[in-house]
């Protein structure tokens, strides 16, 4: 036998959430968004001629491009557009994080962070968070080769404080600091005016969350003209034309909808206060959530027993068996009618063990 096998690249790979082939299941486990896209979006797809597959999409994205840009209020020179943020989060590292110094985050986090470092060959360290889930800004006022910070932060639900935030971004200029917020608009701030103040900073963001698109794959960074530039070149170095056409056209229709992006958002917050609430009185306990989802775990039954018990009933939810959240829950807000299912369960999932 030859050795060719010596030669693959071997790495740990991210571990996505379940997606389950059974039908009849209330699915909470991946923070998709409950509601349909914008109806723009099912319009797009009535007219779309499909004559335009044949040929190559446009390398830029120019379209979608325009449309983030009249949407944000920025530069068209300003927006990145991939393949999902983590496209852009993967080209993002690969562009930025070249230093031999470590690449700094949160050792509770997106755990693609320290994939993405291990597989492009990235020094990095986690910084611990407090007994609270917070993040301590201090551990970040130190030299390092750049950092990576999700705000409101994955999987805790927690938004930092924007001015910490900043202080951060402004103690390191010399390093490329990113933000990941891909819950951003379920929460009260985001960083997004700093990127006409820091030029080092990079901020990301997704469609699959609020704007019910996570099928179709489409993510965004905004920050200054260098900074994009350099991403744009990294990306047409490995592939010219990551996003599709289809893709594109879906893009722009969401984000003409803006009614009804602000309905479904206001329904998943009050949907969030409601499950808050339910899931306090069965004993659950957690974290001020920022996001479209709520980290939990309960005061007398395990977070494991009680994942494989909503698993039994056909109710999907996260649960991580790592070191310190081993004993927590992330429960995605799904519909008012997903979560009379899910407190129903629980309710008889509590009188069984407590």
């Amino acid at each position: 036998m030859g050795n060719w096998r010596d030669n693959l690249r071997k790495v740990r790979a991210y571990v996505p959430g379940e997606q389950p082939k059974v039908n009849d299941i209330v699915k909470l486990n991946t923070n998709e968004n409950p509601y349909p896209p914008a109806p723009a979006v099912r319009e797009m797809l009535a007219w779309f001629d499909t004559d335009q597959l044949r040929k190559y999409p446009a390398p830029e994205a120019d379209k979608l491009v325009k449309a983030l840009s009249d949407e944000y209020e920025v530069p068209e020179n300003m927006i990145f557009t991939g393949v999902g943020s983590d496209d852009v989060l993967g080209m993002a590292f690969l562009t930025c994080f070249n230093s031999d110094k470590p690449v700094l985050f949160p050792d509770i986090t997106y755990s693609f962070y320290d994939v993405w470092c291990e597989l492009f060959g990235i020094k990095y360290e986690t910084k611990k968070l407090d007994p609270s889930f917070f993040i301590v800004k201090e551990d970040y006022f130190c030299e390092n080769g750049g950092i990576v910070i999700a705000n409101p932060n994955a999987p805790t639900s927690i938004e930092m404080d924007p001015d910490d935030l900043e202080e951060i971004i402004a103690k390191n200029p010399d390093s490329v600091v990113i933000v990941d917020e891909a819950y951003v608009d379920f929460a009260e701030h985001t960083v997004l005016p700093l990127v006409n103040k820091y030029e080092n900073l990079l901020v990301v963001r997704t469609f699959s969350k609020s704007r019910s698109l996570a099928g179709v794959r489409i993510g965004f960074a905004i920050g200054s003209p260098e900074l994009i530039s350099a991403l744009k070149n990294v990306k047409n170095s490995y592939n010219s034309y990551t996003m599709n056409t289809l893709t594109v056209e879906a893009g722009v229709a969401s984000l003409s909808d803006r009614a009804y992006f602000e309905e479904t958002k206001n329904k998943i917050l009050r949907t969030r206060r409601h499950m808050a609430t339910r899931l306090r009185e069965l004993g659950f306990y957690y974290p001020k959530s920022s996001a479209n989802f709520l980290f939990v775990t309960h005061n007398r039954i395990p977070a494991k027993i009680i994942f494989q018990e909503l698993r039994n009933r056909k109710i999907y939810v996260r649960y991580f068996e790592k070191p310190l959240i081993d004993n927590y829950l992330r429960i995605t807000v799904g519909t008012e009618e997903e979560l009379d299912k899910l407190v129903a369960a629980l309710e008889r999932i509590v009188s069984k063990y407590v």
